[in-house]
C-alpha cells in the first residue's frame, strides 16, 4: 500500500503546467511516480527534466538503455520500473528470452560480448557501487567516453527511481 497520497488533482497554480507537460509526454495520463513527486512541484521538475535528458538525450541505443533500466530494476528488485520498461523493451527489439534470462545473463548464450561488457559494469556498479579495472576495460573496448558517462548517468539515475518508487511503495501503473 502506497505510503503517502497522490496528488490527484493537479489542477493548482504550483503543478498544472507540469502536470500537464508529463502527461501530454507520457500518452495522456500522469503517472504514479508523478503524482508522488508533485507533492514538491520544483523537485518533480527536475525530476522530470533530468530523467527525460538520460533516456531521450544521448548517444546510447534504446536497446542498451532498456537492458540498463530493466537490470537495474532487477538488481533492486524494484517491479515499477520493470513493469513499465518490458513493453518498451520489447518494442525496441529486445526478445521476451533475453528479458527472461537477464538476471541469469552469465550462463545465457543469448548475449554478445558487448551485452555482457554492459551487464558485468551495470552489476558491479549496482552491487559494489565500485566497478573492478577488469570490467571496465571490458566496457571501453564496446562503448566510447560518451557512451561510458551517459551509461553510468542511466544506471544512478534508476537507482534513483527504483529506491523512491520502493520506499514509497508506489503502485504499479495499470496495464
Amino acid at each position: 500500500m502506497v505510503r503517502l497520497s497522490y496528488i490527484e488533482d493537479a489542477t493548482s497554480d504550483d503543478v498544472k503546467d507540469l502536470a500537464e507537460c508529463i502527461s501530454a509526454q507520457r500518452g495522456g495520463s500522469l503517472p504514479n511516480l508523478f503524482k508522488m513527486l508533485l507533492h514538491s512541484p520544483n523537485v518533480a521538475q527536475g525530476w522530470f527534466d533530468f530523467l527525460s535528458a538520460t533516456r531521450k538525450e544521448t548517444i546510447l541505443d534504446a536497446r542498451t538503455r532498456e537492458f540498463v533500466i530493466l537490470y537495474v530494476a532487477i538488481l533492486l528488485r524494484a517491479a515499477y520500473p520493470k513493469n513499465d520498461h518490458v513493453p518498451i523493451a520489447l518494442k525496441e527489439g529486445i526478445t521476451q528470452d533475453e528479458i527472461d534470462q537477464l538476471a541469469s545473463w552469465r550462463s545465457s548464450n543469448l548475449y554478445d560480448r558487448r551485452d555482457k561488457a554492459l551487464l558485468a559494469y551495470v552489476e558491479e556498479s549496482s552491487q559494489d557501487v565500485q566497478v573492478s579495472d577488469d570490467v571496465f576495460e571490458m566496457l571501453r573496448q564496446e562503448y566510447g567516453d560518451r557512451e561510458v558517462v551517459e551509461l553510468t548517468v542511466l544506471i544512478g539515475a534508476y537507482h534513483m527511481v527504483a529506491r523512491f518508487l520502493e520506499a514509497l511503495k508506489i503502485d504499479l501503473e495499470p496495464s
